[in-house]
């Protein structure tokens, strides 16, 4: 029952990724492409594709570092295991725990940025005038997603279900 429950909840984690993902990047380049045709072949300047294009690099930036979890993609001591096997499981751990502190306190700092830039009725985007606060948002989500994927993906290491 719980085993069904984490795999529903994986699945759903990784349908809002991939999708948010694919419309973040596809509004980015259609953003950026307008701008770039527009300002080529006519007077037209569309001032704000600037800042979509910066605030669509922040998050994918984060919601890629979920996604690096779930396909076991995150930076980690490589070539140390390869020498000494048996150093494998505990670098493995080590990385696993890295990520966890990494997930926890991007929780806790970006629900606290979350909170200050919600306060603060002035913080808004230059152009579009958007509240920043829904940007930082991002930060203590993606967070927790982290921290459930690792968690996740350290039981399947310790059940041997998944071996790198």
């Amino acid at each position: 029952m719980l085993k069904k429950t984490f795999k529903t909840i994986d699945r759903t984690i990784a349908a809002i990724e991939d999708w948010s993902l694919f419309l973040a990047v596809s509004l980015a380049l259609c953003a950026a492409m307008a701008n770039v045709v527009l300002r080529k072949t006519t007077d037209i300047n569309l001032y704000w594709s600037d800042e979509v294009v910066r605030k669509v690099i922040f998050f994918t930036t984060f919601v890629g570092c979920s996604a690096a979890v779930r396909h076991r993609s995150l930076i980690r001591i490589d070539a140390l295991p390869q020498m000494l096997p048996i150093l494998k499981r505990a670098l493995t751990l080590f990385s696993h725990l890295a990520v966890l502190a990494f997930s926890a306190t991007l929780v806790w700092l970006g629900g606290q940025l979350t909170l200050e830039m919600y306060a603060d009725s002035y913080a808004r985007t230059p152009t579009l005038q958007i509240p920043e606060w829904y940007f930082y948002a991002v930060l203590p989500v993606v967070g927790a997603m982290m921290f459930f994927r690792t968690l996740v993906v350290m039981v399947e290491d310790w059940q041997g279900e998944r071996e790198d």
